[in-house]
C-alpha cells in the first residue's frame, strides 16, 4: 500500500500580499473607544486639570477600565460633554451643580433665568471687548508661561483654542494687565505671587453666589416686563456697588488688624 506523502507548505496568496488582518475601526456592537485623559483635554481642548476637578464633581463618569493603578481609560464620547461644560462656565457662568443637572436633562432653565443669562453674558461680552491676544505675545510682554498655565488651572482664565495658539481677550487680558502693573509698580512675585488670586477668586465667587441668589430671589420675580433692562442695569450697577462697599472696608478693617495684632503681642510672654 502506497503511503500518501504529507507535506506542510506556508500559506501564500497569488496575489503576493501580506496576509489579510482584520479591519480595525469601529463595527457595529463594537466597544467604544479608550482614550487616555490626556486625549480627552486635547480633543476638548479643555485643560486635564479641569477635566478632573469635572470627574470629581461627578459631571463625568469613571474611567471606563483601569489597566493599573495610575493607567485610566475613557469612553472617547465624553469630548462632547466636557465642551458642552466649559461653553456653559464660560458663556452662562453656571455653577457646576446647575451644570450637572442641565446636562443630565433633570433641570432646564426656567424663562426668566435664561433671559437673565443672555444679559449677563451679553454685558460681559460688551465691556470685555473683542481684541485677541496670543500666548507668545503675553509671554514676551512678561507674563511667565508657567503663570498663563496656573491661572487657567484655577479657573481665572478662559483662553480661546481655536487657532494654533491659545488667545486670550475681554477679562482675561483685563486681568493680565493689572498683574503686569503690579509688577512695574515694584509688586514683585515675592510680594503678590500669582497664586494669591487663589484665595481671591475663592472669596469673589461667594460673593457672586450670594448676588446671584438675591438677584434670582428678589429681582426677577418683580421684573416683569422689563426684566431685560433691569437685568443689565443690576449687573452694572453691582459692580460699583462692590467697589465702594471695599473702599469703604479697607480703612477700618487694616486698623482692626492692627488692633488685633497688639492683643496678641501683648499676650505673648
Amino acid at each position: 500500500m502506497e503511503r500518501v506523502r504529507r507535506t506542510t507548505q506556508p500559506l501564500t496568496h497569488s496575489s503576493g500580499a501580506s496576509p489579510r488582518r482584520p479591519p480595525h475601526g469601529p463595527r457595529p456592537g463594537a466597544d467604544p473607544e479608550l482614550v487616555k485623559i490626556s486625549d480627552l483635554a486635547r480633543r476638548s481642548e479643555v485643560p486635564v486639570p479641569t477635566i478632573k476637578h469635572y470627574l470629581r464633581e461627578g459631571l463625568l463618569p469613571g474611567p471606563a477600565r483601569k489597566t493599573s493603578r495610575n493607567m485610566a481609560w475613557y469612553d472617547a464620547s465624553l469630548v462632547g460633554r466636557i465642551r458642552r461644560i466649559k461653553s456653559l462656565q464660560r458663556e452662562h457662568f453656571l455653577p457646576l451643580k446647575v451644570i450637572r443637572e442641565v446636562l443630565d436633562g433633570d433641570r432646564t432653565l426656567p424663562p426668566d433665568d435664561d433671559t437673565a443669562l443672555q444679559v449677563l453674558s451679553k454685558v460681559l461680552r460688551e465691556d470685555g471687548g473683542t481684541s485677541r491676544v496670543g500666548l507668545s505675545a503675553l509671554v514676551e510682554a512678561g507674563h511667565p508661561a508657567e503663570e498663563l498655565v496656573w491661572l487657567e488651572e484655577a479657573g481665572i482664565l478662559s483662553p480661546h483654542r481655536d487657532g494654533v495658539e491659545p488667545t486670550y481677550s475681554g477679562d482675561d487680558l483685563a486681568l493680565l494687565n493689572v498683574l503686569l502693573d503690579a509688577r512695574r509698580a515694584g509688586l514683585g512675585e515675592d510680594m503678590l505671587p500669582y497664586s494669591v488670586l487663589g484665595p481671591y477668586a475663592a472669596s469673589i465667587r461667594q460673593l457672586v453666589r450670594m448676588e446671584l441668589s438675591l438677584f434670582r430671589g428678589q429681582v426677577l420675580p418683580l421684573a416683569g416686563q422689563r426684566l431685560e433692562s433691569v437685568a443689565e442695569a443690576a449687573t452694572r450697577l453691582s459692580e460699583r456697588l462692590v467697589m465702594l462697599l471695599r473702599r469703604r472696608a479697607l480703612v477700618p478693617m487694616m486698623e482692626r488688624l492692627v488692633r488685633e495684632e497688639a492683643q496678641r503681642q501683648a499676650q505673648d510672654p
